[in-house]
């Protein structure tokens, strides 16, 4: 498959993919692996992960430049994803010689439990983010004990392989990190219903989430997913206004919105609506869009001509556009920053679904309770942002709204310290935080009688 740079339209490589039976000898592999990785002492382990950070971290400017190329993310966004994969090594290189069972006393002897690791664990990786959310996964598996096939998306599997690349020097044993670029339906669908494969960890669409739920139901595989989102901004009348609307275009547009998390539906409380609007404007306005090699540039060109076509979908002729940025015309996919406001506008496809792209949409709200209303309106529960400097109603806000992720006069509510996940239909199971490993191992209860 021909890897397409997004801002050139131009052929960067061509990526064999693997088929059923490829799939099948890359598993069998990691299986033999796995029996030696899990006698892997703590200690070494720790040791591997810290050196497969340094690696990472050695080679932070390549794997930036593979993402520019591969995905189109401006460059400045790609040295931070780089440099959150070597961070996330780090904080899980921490991880083996702290994941410590339990020790409970009991009538008659003692209990103890054991965290064991799962096997082979299959990490089904998108397009949008492909080297923090390849980290997300691979960190606390092997930290675990677990070997890990990596199935990169279609589109970006250049910083996939070269990560692969660089476990292997880092001196990780071979076959412990496998990457195997293939199509969805071939690779992806052969490792939820391979039966050595002992868990996914999948990224993308509520859709394929759901099929995949399907495909690991019948060997009751586990399973995490981090999938859909359509989040709120909710902006009070006591808030910062001008921070609100400064930051309101990050929220959404970074990444050319290509993001599960972006606050696409930005909801302005009624007194203050007006105001934000005008505040707004040139703030979207002020969004660069353009070259990703640029250092200037935020925002860079959506991922296929054909996503390109769906985005543009969302906003069709006569729908009611408040604001609209600039982007390059000519080769690349690009689309401009958009906002639609105005009568009608929650009857638009945009407001309800996700539309993966640089188009949010503006609603007036009354109070609390219309904004909560709003807000869960939607099938998805992943992240959103709360705007006022109301203590309490920051604490009522958090609760209320159905959502595994929310800020409070922020924008930024994903860490790696801390867990991540969704509600509803945006996700299955929590990523990252200090809990994280025990997504990837099971816990095992052991009695020891001390009676005669």
């Amino acid at each position: 498959m021909d890897v397409i740079n997004p801002a050139t339209e131009e052929v960067v490589t061509s990526v064999a993919m693997a088929t059923v039976a490829d799939t099948d000898r890359a598993v069998e592999r990691a299986r033999r692996a796995y029996a030696r990785w899990r006698d892997v002492s703590p200690g070494d382990r720790a040791r591997l992960l810290r050196a497969f950070a340094a690696a990472v971290d050695e080679h932070l400017e390549e794997l930036a430049e593979l993402e520019v190329a591969e995905a189109g993310h401006p460059i400045a966004q790609a040295r931070w994803e780089a440099g959150n994969l070597r961070d996330v090594l780090l904080y899980y290189s921490a991880a083996p010689e702290r994941l410590t069972g339990s020790q409970i006393p009991v009538a008659g002897g003692l209990d103890v439990t054991f965290h064991e690791p799962l096997g082979v664990v299959g990490l089904i990786v998108p397009w949008n983010f492909p080297m923090p959310i390849l980290g997300w996964g691979l960190a606390p598996a092997l930290a675990a004990g677990n070997t890990v096939i990596v199935k990169p998306a279609e589109a970006t599997p250049l910083t996939a392989l070269r990560v692969g690349e660089l476990a292997l020097e880092a001196g990780l044993p071979e076959d412990v990190v496998t990457v195997l670029p293939g199509e969805g339906p071939v690779a992806g669908r052969r490792l939820a219903d391979h039966p050595d494969v002992a868990k996914i960890a999948f990224t993308g669409s509520t859709r394929v989430g759901r099929e995949l739920m399907a495909a690991c139901a019948p060997g009751v595989k586990r399973l995490t997913l981090e999938l859909g989102g359509k989040s709120a901004n909710i902006v009070f009348a006591d808030a910062d206004i001008e921070k609100a609307a400064a930051t309101a275009p990050g929220a959404v547009f970074d990444n050319a919105g290509q993001d599960c998390c972006a606050r696409s539906r930005i909801l302005v409380q009624r007194p203050v609506y007006d105001r934000f609007m005008e505040l707004l404007e040139p703030a979207v306005r002020a969004v660069v869009v353009g070259d990703p090699r640029d250092e200037k540039t935020q925002v860079g060109p959506l991922i296929t001509g054909a996503h390109r076509e769906r985005v543009a979908s969302f906003v069709p002729d006569g729908a009611p556009v408040a604001v609209r940025g600039t982007a390059p015309s000519g080769k690349g996919f690009w689309y401009a920053p958009t906002v639609l406001a105005g009568d009608g506008v929650t009857g638009l496809p945009a407001w309800r679904e996700e539309v993966f792209g640089p188009v949010a949409v503006v609603v007036p709200f009354e109070d609390e309770a219309d904004a909560v209303r709003i807000a869960n309106d939607t099938p998805y529960g992943l992240s959103g942002s709360i705007w006022t400097r109301d203590v309490g109603r920051a604490f009522r806000m958090s609760r209320a709204v159905e959502a595994g992720n929310l800020s409070v006069n922020s924008h930024s509510s994903v860490r790696y310290w801390t867990p991540f996940g969704g509600f509803k239909q945006s996700g299955l199971g929590r990523e990252l935080g200090p809990d994280a490993l025990a997504a990837f191992t099971d816990t095992k209860n052991v009695f020891i009688s001390t009676e005669e």
